[in-house]
């Protein structure tokens, strides 16, 4: 029987970025991948975005991969929200200071070049080789190919970067006092386009998310180099005035975009016909523990698959990655069960957290961005950032452009809502929130805190 020193299963962006980390460090490893090489044709991934928004934590750790440089020319900076509401009139809420940005890359060449990167250091690639079985009691694998040939074989170390619905997440799920939980949210989503002008221009600001907030439904956009747009359409499945289930034909689909998404409806050509054609994917929450047996362990989507509403799917992935790295770095390679083992510790609480916020932050994408108080409110919070750049930081500035763990980000947050939430409480806020005594605001913060 074949033995391999480390098995990775999953070549998507996590899989990709750590067998680059392993490999640097030395081991043998070899990359195991359910689908056929995505260099070799048209990048397909099944009805997923084919765009990722990566943020400070993301890059960090391609950056100590030494993949910064490679990576920039593929992105485009997008330096804050841009809201359209019904009537076709936009409001910009920048994401932070002037030159904080999130970056639009998209998902089939980011993850096109780490797979390059992964195989020029020697790692092996093995695409086709679908994980029929993993026998946890002596780390074996089992894989199907195209060919009709059964692989099995032997690791002394297995990591699952296998996504949401992970082969070896599956195994562990048959282990004893192992503990899971998943959740659909009401809402789908189906990817759509916004081409280029006909001048090959782009036919909006490049540089912003573009939301269009619906209530209980909404319409996001992002940048792509070929100057079109990919955009992702959130509604119900059913149960309500405007849902999936209620769109039967072409008609249902102009009808719906004429009303909520007009200015949108103008620069989609080919709107009808991509509705039809692209899948109603459904949105995922998933949490289990522990995250290893033995010399086994999960790490990104495998073991905190999160919905995509704070950005943070792929950057929290990329984190993960960084941390375990530094965890070998610290123990070594002949020490897999006590990096594991605090690893998974490490990690539990912020990943916890982030999820939670990407629940909380699609009702807030969802509902409140169109609302001239939640403008008003982040204009205050912004002022507050810039008077007290050390006490008072707004939450999507300390998850998104810094690496402060999740969870504190989680419960700084919470605490700063609490404050906030009173102040927004005062009747003529709109009219004098220019007027406010900031200084009060950051003592009701510190008596927070001492609570």
């Amino acid at each position: 029987m074949k033995k391999n020193e480390i098995s990775v299963l999953g070549a998507g962006l996590i899989g990709s970025l750590l067998s680059i980390y392993l490999r640097k460090r030395g081991l043998d490893v070899n990359l195991y991948e359910k689908r056929a090489d995505n260099r070799k044709g048209e990048y397909s991934e099944e009805g997923r975005s084919i765009n990722m928004a990566l943020s400070d934590r993301g890059w960090r750790a391609l950056e100590k991969a030494g993949l910064k440089e490679k990576v920039l020319p593929l992105t485009i900076p997008m330096y804050g929200r841009k809201i359209h509401d019904e009537h076709g009139k936009t409001t910009f809420i920048p994401y932070g200071n002037e030159d904080q940005a999130i970056y639009s890359i998209s998902r089939g060449k980011f993850n096109q070049l780490l797979v390059d990167e992964a195989e020029s250091l020697g790692v092996k690639l093995n695409f086709e080789h679908k994980c029929e079985e993993v026998d946890l009691r002596y780390n074996h694998l089992t894989f199907s190919t195209p060919d009709g040939i059964t692989e099995k074989l032997e690791s002394n170390v297995i990591i699952g970067s296998d996504g949401a619905y992970s082969s070896l997440r599956n195994a562990m799920l048959k282990q004893v006092r192992f503990n899971y939980r998943q959740e659909y949210i009401s809402h789908g989503y189906k990817e759509l386009t916004i081409p280029a002008t006909a001048e090959g221009e782009f036919a909006m600001d490049p540089n912003a998310l573009h939301i269009w907030p619906r209530g209980s439904f909404m319409l996001i956009a992002l940048p792509n180099p070929d100057k079109s747009f990919t955009c992702t359409l959130f509604l119900p499945f059913d149960g309500e005035r405007v849902c999936f289930e209620i769109i039967q034909d072409k008609k249902d689909v102009e009808s719906i975009f004429k009303t909520y998404f007009d200015d949108a409806f103008e620069m989609m050509p080919n709107l009808t016909e991509q509705f039809f054609k692209n899948p109603t994917a459904s949105l995922i929450n998933l949490e289990c523990y522990p995250w290893m047996l033995n010399r086994a362990l999960l790490i990104g989507d495998a073991s905190h698959a999160m919905v995509p509403f704070y950005g943070q799917g792929m950057n929290s992935g990329f984190e993960d990655v960084l941390i375990l790295d530094e965890l070998i770095g610290k123990l070594g390679t002949n020490a897999w069960e006590l990096v594991f083992a605090k690893f998974q510790k490490i990690r539990k609480p912020d990943t916890d957290a982030i999820c939670r916020l990407a629940m909380e932050n699609f009702e807030e994408m969802r509902d409140q961005v169109a609302d001239p108080k939640f403008l008003i409110r982040k204009r205050i919070e912004a002022k507050l950032h810039a008077l007290y750049p050390k006490d008072w930081i707004p939450l999507y500035t300390m998850v998104t452009f810094s690496s402060m763990p999740y969870s504190e980000a989680y419960s700084q947050g919470k605490l700063q809502d609490m404050v906030m939430n009173r102040v927004m409480a005062d009747p003529l806020i709109t009219q004098n929130w220019n007027k406010l005594d900031y200084e009060d605001i950051i003592n009701q913060m510190d008596k927070a805190k001492a609570v």
